[in-house]
């Protein structure tokens, strides 16, 4: 495993764990609060973005290691995504400052980017 497929390996594990984490912890320990603010939908958003992109994040780097191509960049785009993205969600769910609501989008912009370059990286790639 090179070093770039641990780290991306890593961040899928810590970004899957912390996904499982924060959804039982919505789903129980904060359920009364998520539900004070009408947040749950919201809660159960980020969580989902965050869970799909830790498992697509660890596909990625099995398919780093068969292929050249901008994997990190996907890594990165997607990562910061799920900070954006998610994290706002977490934030706002919880009754947060409504200033974070434009960082989502951004988040979300940074999802597309990095599935964009993935499918233009794959199409570049010659067939075999």
């Amino acid at each position: 495993m090179t070093g770039s497929t641990r780290t991306i390996t890593l961040a899928a594990a810590i970004l899957g764990f912390i996904g499982v984490a924060l959804g039982a912890f919505g789903a129980h320990a904060l359920k009364p609060t998520l539900e004070a603010h009408g947040s749950v939908e919201t809660w159960k958003t980020a969580v989902l973005y965050q869970l799909v992109h830790a498992v697509a994040l660890l596909a990625l780097a099995g398919w780093r290691d068969a292929h050249a191509g901008p994997s990190g960049k996907v890594a990165v785009l997607w990562t910061g995504g799920v900070i954006c993205f998610s994290g706002s969600l977490y934030w706002l769910a919880l009754g947060g400052p409504k200033f974070l609501g434009p960082i989502t989008p951004l988040g979300g912009v940074a999802f597309l980017a990095g599935w964009a370059l993935l499918a233009w990286s794959a199409w570049k790639r010659p067939s075999v």
